[in-house]
């Protein structure tokens, strides 16, 4: 049985350290942060700026102990826009910024304006993938979302994980996919009674 459990604010290094290895041939990460050095240089601050916050706010999640991570900000904490911002200037290559932009532009328009949970981020160990990992933490996690009858919403930078997802109730949106930006689907689930 897999072991789902709410991490806590000391395992900060154990959630970032399963979401680094589970983006680390994430095409849409891995478009922004090309270089391995600029991958493991700049992840942790924009993980840390995408969804850091829900560690504090008690929605990041492990399951056994780092074989899958997810950060969940609850309705009205959102990403750290300018911490997000500065790893990108300081990683990423120039010509790729205006693509970019265009894709913070549109992703904006698909992102719920009314209260919601984001799913920031979510990973599994590639080591441990194919196990359940994944659907043990969104089963889980999504029970809070159900419970407090609100929406959720994320963003798959990974078109091999939208099928876990449609399983689960989310549905797409739109896709994402300006310039070379290898793309991303926004996706919505209602909250099931």
């Amino acid at each position: 049985m897999i072991d789902v459990r709410k991490a806590e604010v000391s395992e900060t290094e154990a959630v970032l350290n399963t979401l680094m290895l589970a983006f680390s041939t994430d095409p849409c990460v891995r478009f922004m942060l090309a270089r391995p050095d600029a991958f493991f240089a700049g992840f942790r601050r924009f993980a840390t700026g995408m969804g850091g916050a829900a560690l504090e706010h008690g929605s990041a999640w492990l399951a056994d102990d780092g074989a899958a991570a997810a950060l969940w900000l609850p309705p009205g904490v959102t990403s750290d826009r300018d911490t997000m911002l500065a790893v990108l200037g300081e990683f990423v290559e120039a010509e790729k910024l205006p693509t970019l932009g265009e894709v913070g532009e549109t992703m904006a328009q698909y992102h719920p304006q009314e209260p919601h949970w984001y799913l920031a981020m979510i990973g599994v160990d590639p080591a441990q993938q194919g196990r359940g990992y994944g659907s043990a933490i969104l089963k889980e996690s999504l029970r809070r979302c159900d419970e407090d009858g609100v929406i959720a919403y994320l963003e798959s930078s990974n078109p091999k994980n939208v099928p876990l997802y449609e399983r689960y109730g989310f549905e797409v949106m739109g896709f994402v996919q300006p310039g070379e930006f290898p793309g991303l689907y926004p996706m919505i689930r209602q909250p099931r009674g």
